[in-house]
């Protein structure tokens, strides 16, 4: 029987988040004579190679933690000097004029960031920060995932750091442990205490960088329209950095009706835009990847964002802001608050249920939370009324092609006036929170799924193939590796599995797992005459979208181990 290695406070995922935790609390600790010991478990084989973000950032929170950010090297790719809201038909685009763009999406002064860079970046201060504070023992482990979750007493207490865990050495304590992760594994603990109502609602982010011929620095654009212009809830965007790169992506929400809806696939398609094929031209592919983003907002939230031994941050708690497409200053305002809440708790060696408590009631007050509540119906305007998207976004786009958007949409209101009135009105009383109808509750993503669902097919422009990937030559752009005999995502009932693809194949369509899958992963395989499925693990990107879309829920994600899984460094 080993020791047992306990800490007073372990960091589950090297998140933004858990980083900014763990930098305030040694900057706390450094004016103390108390000790402390702090572990950081990371999933992947170097800090930040299992991030990915959009990302356009309000510095605000930079500078309340690191004031100096600029002068310690913080990577920035460019300041945002061009903030575009645009609407693309299949061949047209049209920026919509500032003075009829939310407020919420004028990125203009905000940074344009590589977050997996950044994590880097934070993660390399906390290691200095470390050397300054003698009295913080801070041991980092690369490499190491939390697969379970130890309880004693009914308190979070400790987490198993292999997948079958078989001795006291496979286990790492804790009095407090914080959860950072996009629900690998903080799911365990949410479900156990019964601490969500409402579902979450996660989309999945798909994103390339590129080396174009063009310089784009500082200018960001979010779309709508394509191609996302069959009710789909998600949109584009694309950000120019420095060194001539662009980054490009597509948010696409998984409650869609479609089932073979292919993230992948559809970043393709919005690369046949003339408007992409402009940008693009003569450049070269440099990293692909996929992450999930929780969307749910203010009703998704755990009715406690701290249980007794345990808190949950960032997208482990779901603060992303729809309305303003933020999430890591969000996440970082959460790892603020918590490393004052953990050094006062473990300062006065109070260890008690009621310990975390403030966690909540601070966050209560923060812009985190007050903004979520503001905006806590903008999700719902759009799941409420299927038109929204369905009929209205299309009507737009087309006009986009027309090249009389603002038309379009006058002609669409006089066609029904009653009836898009009405529309336009409540949606906006959502989206604005003037309006309040109570709690909602979404349903879980695949039960929005209507698999003889047909999208409508749209005729493209001429465009270079050259400039257009494959799901499978994608992969090779998202450094994907893993140890052999990796088994990280779980089938639960192998029958199920086969009823599935009875019931897709009927329909001449792939099952959601297969199709809507970011990598190559999911197949269907033929076994002594029947149609299975399986699984080429290791092309596997690990952003959790078939689990999600599963419409039997026969599958789970699992943490990796021993570092295997995507390489995001770049993305």
């Amino acid at each position: 029987m080993s020791a047992r290695i306990e800490y007073d406070l372990l960091l589950v995922g090297a998140s933004p988040s858990n980083l900014t935790l763990a930098y305030h609390f040694l900057e706390l600790a450094a004016g103390s004579s108390k000790k402390f010991t702090i572990g950081i478990l990371e999933k992947g084989k170097e800090f930040g190679s299992h991030v990915m973000s959009g990302a356009v950032c309000n510095p605000h929170i930079l500078e309340k933690v690191w004031p100096k950010y600029k002068e310690s090297g913080f990577p920035i790719e460019a300041t945002c000097t061009q903030s575009n809201l645009s609407v693309l038909g299949v061949k047209e685009k049209w920026d919509i004029p500032p003075a009829l763009a939310p407020r919420s999406l004028n990125k203009t002064g905000y940074l344009v960031l590589t977050l997996s860079q950044c994590t880097y970046w934070m993660a390399s201060q906390v290691k200095e920060k470390a050397k300054e504070v003698p009295n913080v023992a801070v041991d980092i482990f690369l490499g190491f995932s939390a697969h379970e979750i130890v309880y004693e007493n009914d308190r979070v207490a400790g987490v198993a750091t292999v997948e079958d865990p078989q001795s006291e050495q496979d286990y790492v304590w804790a009095k407090f442990i914080s959860f950072g992760d996009k629900g690998f594994i903080s799911r365990d603990i949410i479900d156990k205490y019964e601490l969500r109502d409402c579902p979450q609602l996660w989309a999945v982010g798909v994103k390339e960088v590129w080396q174009v011929t063009q310089n784009y620095e500082g200018s960001v654009w979010h779309t709508l329209g394509w191609p996302l212009l069959e009710g789909t809830f998600g949109g584009a965007f694309v950000y120019g950095m420095k060194d001539n790169k662009l980054t490009i992506g597509l948010v696409i929400s998984l409650d869609s009706k479609d089932p073979n809806m292919n993230p992948q696939l559809k970043l393709q398609e919005l690369k046949k835009h003339p408007w992409m094929q402009e940008m693009l031209s003569g450049g070269k592919l440099l990293k692909y990847g996929a992450a999930l983003l929780p969307e749910g907002g203010y009703y998704s939230l755990p009715k406690k964002f701290a249980v007794p031994g345990a808190l949950f941050l960032g997208d482990a708690l779901g603060v992303l802001s729809v309305k303003h497409l933020a999430g890591i200053d969000r996440s970082m305002e959460c790892g603020y608050i918590a490393a004052e809440i953990l050094h006062d708790a473990l300062s006065r060696g109070n260890l008690s249920g009621s310990a975390l408590e403030p966690y909540q009631e601070r966050l209560w007050e923060s812009f985190v939370i007050k903004d979520l509540y503001q905006d806590r119906y903008l999700r719902w305007a759009f799941v409420e009324n299927a038109k929204l998207l369905g009929n209205y976004l299309p009507a737009v786009a087309a006009g986009v092609d027309r090249r009389h958007p603002i038309w379009s949409g006058i002609k669409l209101a006089l066609s029904n006036p009653l009836r898009v009135g009405c529309d336009g009105f409540r949606a906006l009383g959502l989206m604005t929170g003037i309006l309040n109808i109570g709690p909602v509750r979404y349903q879980a993503e695949y039960k929005n799924i209507v698999p003889a669902f047909v999208p409508h097919t749209y005729a493209t422009p001429p465009f270079d193939k050259a400039l257009l990937y494959s799901r499978a030559d994608a992969v090779f752009y998202a450094g994907v590796k893993y140890h052999e005999e990796n088994h990280h995502i779980s089938e639960f009932n192998a029958q199920a599995c086969v009823e599935c693809i009875t019931t897709y194949d009927k329909l001449g369509k792939d099952t959601p797992c297969v199709a809507d899958c970011t990598a190559e992963v999911h197949r269907i395989d033929i076994v002594s005459g029947v149609r299975k499925h399986g699984m080429s693990l290791e092309n596997c990107v690990h952003c959790r979208t078939c689990e999600i879309v599963c419409p039997q829920v026969n599958l789970r994600v699992n943490p990796t181990e021993e570092g295997s899984g995507p390489d995001f460094m770049g993305l």
